[in-house]
């Protein structure tokens, strides 16, 4: 009975920590745009997602996962450690987004405007995604309060 109740919880609970470490990456891409030859980061929060949550659903082990879902689930997020010690260091080169294809990990953005100076960041469209993913995150954040105000609301029976 208590499952039922703390899925939806631990869905969303999933859902913010995944919302912090895109907003962690989109702000490194935004601080970085003036460094010559940096490749801008990103990761696709819905695959990330549906790989976390059929692994918290399934009681898989988190080793076969990506790297981004993998350190969400273990609690280590915002660190700027290898996922697994066996990666070899990726060469920054113009058509790198293409080097990382896994569902939910982190990877290289496709770069829309050439830059003289090898970097990947479009500044326009890094503010644009910074600020859905502000929206995005206050939303699930709001869902999380909802949802522990009704629990409340339902044990003192009100």
């Amino acid at each position: 009975m208590l499952e039922k109740m703390t899925n939806r919880l631990d869905f969303h609970g999933t859902a913010l920590v995944l919302r912090a470490e895109r907003q962690r990456a989109i702000a490194s891409n935004i601080a970085n745009a003036d460094t010559p030859g940096y490749v801008a980061r990103d990761f696709k929060f819905s695959d990330a997602l549906s790989e976390a949550t059929s692994t918290k659903s399934a009681g898989a082990d988190a080793t076969s996962k990506s790297g981004v879902t993998r350190n969400v689930l273990a609690g280590v997020v915002g660190t700027a450690s290898a996922t697994d010690p066996r990666h070899i260091p990726v060469p920054i080169t113009r058509n790198s987004s293409d080097a990382l294809s896994a569902r939910g990990a982190l990877g290289y953005t496709v770069q829309t405007q050439p830059a003289l100076d090898n970097n990947s960041v479009d500044l326009d469209r890094e503010r644009a995604n910074f600020v859905d993913n502000s929206v995005r995150y206050e939303a699930t954040l709001r869902f999380i309060n909802g949802n522990a105000k009704t629990m409340l609301s339902a044990i003192q029976g009100q």
